[in-house]
């Protein structure tokens, strides 16, 4: 049925988390499609972000790690983000980058399945995750294998020769979602650890890290966490693994005792044995503030309103641009918060888009992709996004040379 603007209007008026938007700063004539990559300002960071530079570290100095409580901020904000992947309390840490944690924890996976060598991951993987298991690889002497399989034969690749199944979540490209639950069985059922990559899931829906008996999580927390560039990644390591896990980057955060200064290493019997060295302040304290805006709303709404704001996208984009090709899966309940399409030029309509307004982005070598973070998107910015589109398409607008001219960041 073709949608007219009125009727995208009521929709907006019976959102029920249309009123979330007012917490965020969007520059105004942006659609902004891109929270799958880098999430959107949320208003309160600024003076919480001011405050920890001028009154807490500008006025407390050093006192700050005691009586701000800066030395406890991994844990704190772990915590936050825990009970947004259905983790329990004390079972996740925010610390470091999502490539350090990925190393952590193959190395820890590595070591608690003596006698097996292979690490099995698939195509769709994201990049770094596969070079930090070639750097462990090579760092051992090649005494690991790094078995690749497609995204669709993980299941049937899981076997007694597995040490750890390393899958992200949600594709990077196409949106395509693995069934956390049903894979991570298979793993044990054959005696393998799963370890799942979040950075496409953490604030988008819902997930389910008890329930579905993974063993380890890393992610990011600068895509639908809202933390901002370069925020703060974290880790997850269930409690039977707590005691017996370990880090291999021994730093002194990690240390039971960091205070102590001992000489030799101690890790500590909690998941601070995944910290390394001082906790970014700064960046955890604005990552902190924005967790505040979940306190409005739960993942399941979210999740609703995701789906109808994707599911609008597509037939609209469809209907008014019949020759791209949809990349990702056409059941919502089978892919993340985004929306893939394919086209040649992808690079140059992406560019176009961005021009006018509509701000998604690109992945080699032919995707145009769209995050839809319901927090701060409305049904209009999306029926207008797919407007602009058509009119792109339709008129070859992105066939301009400064269209084709590539920077350094896609």
């Amino acid at each position: 049925m073709e949608l007219d603007a009125v009727s995208i209007e009521q929709r907006d008026s019976a959102d029920p988390l249309a009123h979330l938007q007012q917490l965020f700063s969007i520059p105004d004539g942006v659609i902004y499609l891109d929270g799958n990559s880098l999430g959107a300002l949320p208003k309160n960071v600024s003076s919480v972000l001011t405050n920890a530079v001028e009154e807490q570290w500008g006025k407390s100095l050093i006192k700050g790690w005691n009586c701000h409580n800066w030395i406890d901020l991994p844990s704190r904000v772990g915590n936050r983000i825990a009970k947004l992947v259905g983790a329990e309390e004390g079972t996740l840490i925010c610390a470091d980058s999502t490539s350090l944690n990925v190393f952590k924890v193959l190395a820890t996976a590595m070591k608690l399945r003596p006698g097996r060598k292979v690490i099995l991951s698939d195509t769709g993987n994201f990049p770094t995750d596969l070079y930090m298991a070639q750097g462990l690889k090579e760092l051992t002497g090649g005494d690991i294998e790094l078995r690749l399989v497609a995204p669709e034969e993980v299941e049937t690749a899981l076997d007694e020769t597995v040490a750890v199944m390393m899958l992200t979540e949600v594709d990077y490209r196409t949106g395509r979602k693995h069934d956390m639950k049903v894979l991570t069985e298979k793993a044990h059922s054959v005696g393998a650890l799963a370890m799942w990559d979040l950075c496409h899931s953490a604030g988008a829906f819902p997930v389910h890290l008890k329930d579905a008996n993974v063993d380890f999580a890393v992610g990011c927390s600068y895509k639908y966490l809202n933390g901002g560039p370069g925020a703060p990644a974290f880790v997850y390591v269930a409690p039977k693994h707590q005691a017996t896990s370990g880090n291999p980057l021994t730093g002194w955060m990690g240390h039971d005792a960091p205070f102590a200064f001992d000489l030799g290493y101690t890790p500590s019997a909690k998941t601070d044995q995944m910290r390394v060295g001082t906790p970014q302040v700064l960046a955890m304290t604005a990552l902190n503030a924005s967790l505040d805006v979940f306190d409005h709303t739960n993942l399941e709404a979210l999740q609703a309103k995701s789906i109808e704001l994707s599911e609008l996208f597509i037939s609209e984009v469809k209907r008014r641009c019949p020759n791209l090709e949809l990349a990702s899966p056409t059941d919502p309940m089978k892919r993340g918060s985004q929306v893939s399409f394919r086209h040649e030029q992808g690079y140059a309509v992406m560019q176009a888009l961005i021009d006018r307004g509509v701000i998604g982005d690109f992945r080699a070598p032919n995707i145009i992709r769209f995050g839809f973070a319901p927090l701060y998107l409305s049904f209009a910015d999306v029926f207008k996004a797919a407007e602009i589109l058509e009119e792109i398409i339709a008129g070859d607008l992105w066939d301009k040379p400064e269209y084709h001219q590539k920077s350094k960041v896609t």
